[in-house]
């Protein structure tokens, strides 16, 4: 399966963003799938061909702008270097890259660790969107759960010391406090059990059981075909 195209689009201020599209049928639904702190790298990469192989038209934004880490330290310091104003206008350029020329396009967000926290910070700021998954990221101030603009589903581990059983309950009473639809399930694993290339924390259980809600959750609030991809 291919390993994504290089593309560039407009965000709302006119500056252009790198980023890399998995196509799918020109008129399937789109996905704006947002990375770890780790950056662009072959892992997330590969779950934008699962998305694409599910039949979602997919784009990742760059948002270290082709900067990337192996190292935890290294994606500490790019992670704290990311002005999260300026990635989520890089968010809405890459919505606006799926939907075109017809704003109807259902688009979808998901995104893991930073990105999870980037896609909960979307779904509260970034009109437009149609559903989104976060995997175990929560923002801080500038985003307020309990209004969110669509639908969310949201995937976290019991044993995480980033996103704490705590935050994550306190998560849940300001979502409970709203009135958009929203699913929030737990799994007795660690942070980052979803990527398969760190064995310390891969839990292959819980993350084939969030995948398949996931697609579960896109296939219902954007359409396209029901598959296990």
């Amino acid at each position: 399966m291919e390993n994504g195209r290089a593309i560039s689009f407009p965000r709302p201020d006119g500056q252009d963003v790198p980023g890399v599209l998995f196509t799918a049928a020109d008129d399937a639904p789109g996905v704006v799938l947002i990375q770890e702190w780790w950056g662009i790298n072959d892992q997330i990469r590969r779950v934008g061909q699962r998305l694409a192989a599910a039949g979602y038209r997919v784009v990742i934004p760059d948002l270290y702008r082709g900067r990337a880490a192996t190292v935890a330290d290294e994606a500490k310091h790019l992670m704290n270097g990311l002005d999260f104003g300026q990635a989520l206008a890089d968010i809405a350029g890459a919505l606006a890259y799926l939907k075109g020329h017809d704003p109807s396009t259902r688009v979808g967000i998901v995104g893991f660790c930073l990105g999870g926290a980037l896609t909960l910070a979307a779904l509260c700021n970034v009109p437009g969107f149609t559903a989104g998954v976060c995997y175990y990221g929560i923002p801080g101030a500038g985003a307020d759960p309990s209004r969110l603009l669509a639908p969310m589903q949201a995937h976290f581990a019991e044993f995480d010391d980033w996103c704490t059983p705590d935050l994550v309950r306190a998560l849940e009473d300001k979502l409970r406090s709203g009135t958009t639809e929203y699913e929030l399930y737990r799994y007795s694993a660690h942070h980052a059990f979803f990527n398969d290339t760190r064995p310390e924390v891969y839990d292959p259980v819980a993350a084939a059981e969030s995948w398949r809600r996931s697609l579960d959750f896109f296939h219902r609030h954007l359409g396209g075909p029901q598959t296990a991809a």
